[in-house]
């Protein structure tokens, strides 16, 4: 399962490693101040650890074995204060380097949502939603982990092994070359290790969004689920990917119980070797015992920081990995943006859609060289088959995509030359399913336009007709919807989402018919509030029922990607082409029923 179980493009080689410093080095500019604070209470935090070791030879020398009965106190006491000064100076580092990490964090959430919510619904159907969620939770926390705790580790051991060597070498460079025995031993393994820690721990932060998106799915769709049976199927599914997740997991252990047993016998060797050779050089009066003690205590600070980063190094490959692609979906291209020099779009006016063809992605075009003017205030039904492109075209009317070829206008301004605010403000599109977020009715209409107020919010919805029945409930307009409108029937969804549309006030309502899925009591109330909304409104409606497309001024029939007819319901039914059939066979349906 795991060979080659990585993207090649996933792998960090040392320029991405470069590319991803330097622009975090760039992200924590703001915090600077604590950043260098940071380092000098590492370093004062760094200098005490040897400093112990250093106080004890000295107090063995001069105490015990020596003739100096006042140098054991001085050592007991400067020991006592180093451990003060160590003591404060690591909780003050604790706390700057956290509010540093922290403050980074918070910055890079907040860009990171604010960049996936510009981001066009072009991106949204290529990347599952699970995915998305798992650059926002476990890549984060991989990062969160390393700003808390691991630069400040890093830092700490490759200063505290550079000071120890430099002590060891002053108090005896011959036990110190005794030491360096292990090195070798110690380089080959690391760079093995660090060629191997790399794969696995990349292969984690992919099994880990395969993982969330599997669980995302089951737990959204759980009622189809249920509803066919196929509860088995979906856990097989998710043991399948969660199986992965273990093995990669197991893969990453691997080579790390291999790895860490080398360092540990690398110190204990060295150890051996310091008592051994250093009690010989002793009893011969070469060093004093003091210095055998100074060496078994800094040793430890000597492999202890090769260990320590040695672990240290699977944290920063997986947040490396994790980084990477958070700084991947920041570089993601807008597709549907506002250029440079946009102008608002006009209060008023035509929608001509000029010889369109789009296509999703690199796929096959859906729409072929359609063409049409929709009048300001005019009525336009569309219709056709599943997968037609009906639907298709009202998204371009939206702008939710840009056309691959071709061009829409509105008011003889060019959509993509518009600005997105006024775009928003002149087209708003009613989706077939009301989709509510936690919180109350009040704000949930609120959303459409932010800076209403409690009136403007009140009115929108008498326009609608429903401000009785809201306002009925126990708790009136600030009743809890819970997540996804959970507390609200279907109906009533929509009804909050028909008076967003009416608190905007668009000159073009975009309708995906809001009335498919209700049932035949709540359709009518529905029905009445649309009818409201659409009052002295351009109207596209994407319509489901033939019945919606008699009401309507025009009716285009879109067939194969293309706009094969487009006139009044009374000629299209004339003229005994592709809408006649559709309206006959609707007829028989309705006649059968």
């Amino acid at each position: 399962m795991w060979e080659g179980a990585v993207d090649p493009e996933d792998h960090i080689d040392v320029a991405d490693a470069r590319k991803i410093v330097r622009r975090s080095f760039r992200m924590m500019r703001p915090y600077k101040r604590q950043v260098v604070l940071s380092l000098v209470f590492i370093v004062v935090f760094t200098v005490s650890v040897p400093i112990g070791p250093l106080l004890i030879k000295y107090g063995i020398d001069r105490g015990i074995t020596g003739e100096d009965g006042q140098a054991l106190n001085r050592a007991v006491i400067g020991y006592v204060i180093i451990g003060v000064l160590a003591y404060l100076s690591y909780r003050m580092l604790v706390m700057t380097m956290s509010r540093a990490g922290e403050g980074f964090l918070r910055d890079l959430r907040r860009r990171l949502f604010d960049h996936l919510q510009r981001l066009s619904m072009t991106f949204y159907d290529r990347h599952k939603a699970g995915i998305l969620v798992s650059r926002m939770t476990s890549d984060i926390d991989t990062l969160a982990e390393l700003m808390q705790f691991g630069l400040q580790q890093f830092v700490m051991n490759v200063l505290l092994l550079a000071f120890s060597i430099v002590l060891l070498a002053v108090v005896s460079w011959q036990l110190l070359l005794l030491c360096l025995i292990a090195l070798p031993f110690v380089v080959i393994a690391s760079i093995k290790f660090r060629r191997d820690a790399n794969r696995a721990y990349l292969d984690v932060r992919d099994r880990i969004g395969h993982t969330l998106s599997r669980l995302q799915e089951g737990l959204a769709g759980v009622r189809v689920i249920q509803a066919y049976g196929r509860e088995d199927t979906e856990i097989g599914r998710f043991a399948d990917e969660n199986r992965a997740l273990y093995d990669a997991h197991m893969q990453s252990v691997w080579v790390q119980s291999w790895y860490l047993p080398v360092i540990e016998m690398a110190g204990l060797g060295s150890t051996a070797l310091i008592v051994g050779v250093g009690g010989w050089m002793t009893i011969n009066g070469a060093i004093t015992i003091g210095t055998i003690a100074f060496f078994v205590l800094t040793l430890n600070n000597l492999f202890e920081p090769v260990q320590q980063l040695s672990q240290l190094f699977n944290t920063v490959q997986s947040a490396g990995a994790g980084l990477k692609k958070v700084f991947e979906l920041l570089d993601t291209e807008i597709d549907v943006n506002e250029r440079p020099g946009a102008v608002d779009l006009p209060e008023r006016g035509d929608i001509v859609v000029d010889h369109v063809t789009f296509a999703y992605g690199d796929g096959t075009p859906v729409l072929r060289d359609v063409s049409l003017t929709i009048a300001s205030g005019e009525r336009l039904a569309l219709v056709g088959p599943t997968g037609a492109g009906k639907s298709t075209l009202a998204k371009l009317v939206a702008r939710f995509y840009d056309p691959t070829e071709g061009s829409i206008t509105f008011g003889g301004v060019d959509l993509r030359g518009g600005t997105l605010g006024s775009l928003r403000e002149r087209i708003v599109v009613v989706p077939q399913e009301g989709f509510l977020f936690n919180g109350t009715i009040r704000e949930n209409v609120r959303i459409a336009r932010h800076t209403a107020t409690d009136e403007e919010i009140e009115t929108a919805l008498r326009e609608v007709g429903v401000f009785e029945r809201f306002a009925s409930l126990p708790e009136g307009l600030d009743t809890e919807v819970r997540e996804r409108g959970s507390r609200l029937s279907a109906g009533e969804k929509q009804l909050v989402s028909l008076a967003r549309a009416a608190l905007v006030d668009p000159a073009l309502l975009v309708l995906d018919e809001a009335t498919s899925s209700l049932d035949p009591g709540t359709e009518v109330l529905v029905e009445e509030a649309m009818a409201r909304l659409m009052h002295g409104r351009t109207v596209i409606v994407i319509a489901h029922r033939l019945s919606t497309a008699e009401r309507a001024d025009r009716v285009g029939v879109v067939a194969d990607g293309r706009l094969v007819e487009l006139d009044t319901h009374d000629e299209l039914v004339a003229n005994e082409g592709h809408y006649a059939e559709l309206f006959s066979t609707w007829q028989g349906g309705l006649h059968a029923a």
